[in-house]
């Protein structure tokens, strides 16, 4: 039994961590613009006390290389004929939403930023690429938090609604797989771009992040649950052959106890509740949970809701789970529990040796993959869909102009091992995406050091570089990979 035969093998990649051109052909500034890196504590706003709202201040000591990414807005053609020779037939990526709406409460959209989406998917679809289309990919037009809040605003469920029948009338017929919020459960821990959601008159004028509330936060939760009901049922009323599936960040489900204390086996099932199913419950299930109403008792953030809207979510849930696995983490009540981009973070793991490099330190467990597609299948009952997964190193071409990366090559073998193994389970897997076929922008720290690709790009910290494209010698692996449709993976 291989790998299923309408496998969808590529990669992902974000318009904001690749696109650059950020304010170009119309395109306004989004939340991630103005950061260096989400995991950023000092993002660049600054309070208005005469307006009473928050502004743009960038720092003109910091650089914002997402401003420019690796100029995928004037390069893609080149860049998906590259990924079309590893065999692709999917590739995925987000519309940036500034560039439809730049504001995101305009009434017409943009004409220029859907000019270049028609162009991008079109490539796609000649390369023999299907588009899997994120919506929102941490995008959230920079406006909509300075003048209504983000989306602890209920309007904002409106401006979302105009943004999806656009694009979903624009490319009916040529995107099949759409996806809602990317890892929109880091919300708790990261309000401001995984959350879109920002405090005004805050008590903290110095701390946007911080000063943001809890009753703010969970507002957002109920609000963007009833978006992504209303994406659903817009999609099945405008495109009938298209499928919307939600994105959630999925490391955490791989939150093992530490050891057997009940305090500890308890802890991790509840850290990856309050983590991921907190969202995927609504999303998949159709339910707020019961976890969840506890948090708002307890707390008094109790967000306003209607009974018409909750009986959107039940009616309108996802077609599939789609998500990204990096690494797993341990819960021990005596240790706090933090957590990045990467998933969350706890006591280390003895029984894990391998890990990616300094500085990052990601413990690398690809069993772990295996583990989150069998808890998220009994869980759900929906095809399950692997949208990222890879691993960042500090690469350099060598003498020769060339880069080996033995520890890329390995990392993939060894988690569609544990992929394949989840499919001999039972377990309805989709399909494949590597997580930065081509060199991007980091997202947690907004660094070009950090780098994932099978294509290299001749781009730095410090914001020099040629921009010059150069293929690794992981490209042709994951090309045999591809080739076989990971047969030569189950080789003895």
């Amino acid at each position: 039994m291989s790998f299923p035969k309408k496998f969808l093998w590529g990669g992902a990649v974000a318009a904001n961590q690749c696109e650059g051109a950020w304010l170009e052909d119309g395109k306004a500034p989004n939340i991630t613009d103005i950061m260096v890196g989400i995991g950023s504590k000092d993002p660049g706003l600054k309070w208005n006390e005469d307006l009473k709202k928050w502004e743009m201040a960038l720092d003109s000591h910091k650089k914002y290389l997402s401003h420019e990414g690796i100029d995928f807005y004037h390069r893609y053609k080149e860049d998906l004929e590259l990924m079309a020779g590893m065999g692709f037939n999917c590739f995925r990526t987000s519309i940036a939403w500034g560039r439809i709406f730049p504001n995101g409460d305009e009434e017409q959209p943009n004409e220029a930023g859907l000019a270049f989406y028609d162009e991008l998917i079109e490539t796609m679809l000649e390369l023999g690429m299907e588009p899997v289309i994120t919506l929102s990919h941490y995008e959230t037009p920079l406006h909509l938090l300075t003048e209504y809040g983000g989306w602890s605003n209920h309007c904002l469920i409106d401006f979302w609604k105009r943004y999806v029948i656009t694009v979903f009338e624009r490319y009916k017929g040529k995107v099949k797989y759409w996806l809602t919020f990317n890892e929109v459960n880091n919300m708790m821990r990261n309000p401001l771009v995984a959350g879109g959601v920002l405090t005004l008159n805050p008590e903290d004028k110095n701390d946007p992040i911080g000063s943001t509330t809890e009753k703010d936060k969970w507002q957002g939760y109920y609000n963007i649950c009833v978006a992504n009901a209303w994406t659903v049922k817009l999609c099945k009323e405008i495109d009938v052959n298209a499928k919307v599936g939600c994105m959630l960040t999925s490391s955490s489900v791989a939150t093992y106890p530490y050891n057997c204390d009940p305090d500890n086996v308890f802890g991790a099932y509840d850290a990856t509740r309050m983590a991921n199913f907190y969202f995927g419950d609504p999303f998949c299930l159709g339910e707020i949970p019961g976890y969840v109403k506890r948090v708002w008792r307890e707390h008094d953030c109790e967000p306003q809701m209607n009974a018409e809207e909750l009986r959107l979510i039940k009616e309108n849930t996802v077609s599939y789970f789609s998500f990204s696995y990096y690494r797993s983490s341990t819960y021990d009540h005596g240790n706090s529990l933090s957590g990045d981009t990467g998933g969350l973070i706890g006591k280390e793991n003895p029984y894990l040796t391998g890990c990616s490099p300094e500085p990052w330190c990601w413990p690398i467990d690809p069993k772990g993959i295996r583990y989150v597609l069998n808890v998220l299948y009994d869980r759900y009952h929906l095809p399950l869909f692997i949208v990222e997964n890879g691993i960042g190193l500090d690469e350099n071409l060598d003498d020769n102009g060339k880069i080996d990366d033995p520890e890329r090559m390995k990392y993939i073998e060894e988690h569609l091992k544990y992929v394949h193994e989840a499919i001999l389970d039972g377990v309805d897997v989709m399909g494949y995406l590597y997580w930065g076929p081509i060199d991007v922008v980091s997202a947690g720290t907004g660094e070009m050091k950090k780098r994932y690709g099978f294509v290299y790009v001749d781009r730095f910290n410090d914001g020099t570089g040629t921009l010059e494209r150069k293929i690794k010698n992981s490209y042709y692996r994951y090309k045999e990979i591809i080739e076989t449709n990971g047969d030569i993976l189950l080789e003895k």
